[in-house]
């Protein structure tokens, strides 16, 4: 069997969450390929509102085995404080959540790097979240990192101490004011960790080639957005993964020829959190009325979302990077009530027109070419059919479809797990 794959096609917060709960009932195992707590994937069902950070979002399904997988960073504190909130839920975590061996851990002192590398930049911030994912990934890469399988070994607690050390000689040079009781974090931390080694630890890449070979639907899910990625994003306002296609292939130990299906999930209209371009970003009432209506406040950070209308040309970079099969387009809903909708088709770039997404966007080398199209009024939050979405919203989408080359399968009216859309 082959490996389906869902990952975000903008600056993450397209809706990953609510469609991969949508679309667990047709997988027998979900996989988490990449990032860490930075994450915030937003699901609604049943009146209720959860928002997961390191676990899969198929958690709620009670078929469905859910592998974090070795390409994510894993705070042990946020884990268990994910997994107290779950307890409620009568999941059984202990035969429902996998870990991989060979993903990385994220020490306190990870976390107070991140503050103190982000504070030393003062106005060059990247807009970080501030969780320790960078310097994880940095210990990963420079082979200092742990790793969950490491929590088996008799010496664990000397590596860790190692490398605290290490960090906080590194806090010290940075020279920026950051007070901290590490003894208090740690006492958390290790508490933290007890409760992490009653889950079951597995050689992932091995469990999941042989569930492969035994006929099991898989599903690796992303985190954040291919506009975030290390490589391919708008670096350096970027996160510290792949969170493209390529990322779930390195995350989890899947061949390239295994990926099927790869599902982009993006907004009808663009957001983005913290620093970094924005070519098509709104300061008026258009953008103020998306955020609102929207309710553009990040999942994890809490931070008001910048909003904007639809980059096609950052857009159709992602679809190509990611050999997108099929798109999911999110929050149609929140464009309800606009006359007329804005869709960015190329960019004035350095005085030329481009359509593809070049080296540099920011705002002195590029402006926006948009197309105007007609919008629509209508309430989409109750419409539980294809037939009976407006005209006008027929039309945007077959305009994005022809752009894109890429059939829109799903239609997201609101966010709750029953207002979704099949075409």
């Amino acid at each position: 069997m082959a490996v389906d794959l869902l990952l975000g096609l903008q600056w993450g917060d397209e809706g990953k969450g609510k469609i991969v709960d949508v679309l667990t009932a047709n997988y027998n195992i979900i996989a988490r390929f990449q990032g860490g707590p930075n994450a915030g994937h937003t699901l609604e069902f049943d009146g209720i509102k959860h928002v997961l950070h390191t676990i899969p979002s198929g958690i709620f399904h009670e078929s469905a085995i859910n592998l974090v997988g070795n390409g994510v960073v894993i705070d042990p504190v946020i884990f268990k404080k994910e997994l107290d909130n779950l307890q409620k839920f009568d999941i059984d975590i202990q035969k429902k959540l996998l870990i991989s061996r060979k993903a990385h851990l994220i020490l306190p002192t990870h976390r107070l790097l991140d503050a103190a590398s982000e504070a030393s930049k003062g106005k060059a911030k990247i807009g970080s979240t501030l969780k320790g994912i960078g310097p994880t990934y940095m210990d990963k890469t420079g082979r200092n990192g742990i790793r969950v399988g490491d929590l088996e070994l008799s010496d664990w607690k000397t590596r860790y101490r190692t490398l605290a050390n290490k960090h906080e000689a590194m806090i010290d040079f940075y020279d920026v004011d950051i007070q901290y009781d590490l003894k208090e974090l740690e006492e958390e931390f290790f508490a933290a960790i007890q409760i992490l080694k009653n889950l079951q630890f597995i050689d992932s890449e091995e469990y999941i080639h042989q569930a492969e070979k035994s006929g099991k639907t898989i599903l690796a899910e992303g985190a954040q957005g291919s506009l975030l990625d290390i490589d391919f994003g708008t670096y350096p306002f970027v996160t510290s993964s792949n969170t493209t296609a390529a990322g779930a292939c390195t995350g989890l130990g899947v061949a390239p020829n295994h990926i099927k299906e790869v599902f982009g999930i993006f907004k009808a209209y663009t957001t983005r959190v913290g620093s970094g371009p924005f070519p098509t970003e709104l300061f008026d009432e258009d953008g103020k009325t998306m955020a609102k209506v929207g309710n553009e406040f990040g999942a994890t950070t809490g931070r008001p979302r910048r909003c904007g209308w639809l980059d096609l040309v950052a857009l159709k970079y992602a679809v190509q990077v990611n050999g997108v099969t099929q798109l999911m387009m999110m929050k149609g809903d929140v464009l309800s009530g606009f006359k007329t909708l804005k869709v960015c088709t190329a960019y004035e770039y350095k005085g030329k027109k481009i359509k593809h997404l070049p080296y540099n966007i920011e705002e002195e080398n590029v402006k926006p070419i948009y197309t105007e199209m007609a919008g629509w009024a209508e309430d989409l939050t109750k419409m539980t059919s294809a037939d009976q979405l407006p005209n006008a919203l027929n039309d945007y989408i077959a305009f994005l479809e022809k752009e894109l080359e890429v059939p829109i399968k799903i239609v997201s009216v609101g966010p709750d797990r029953t207002q979704t859309i099949h075409r």
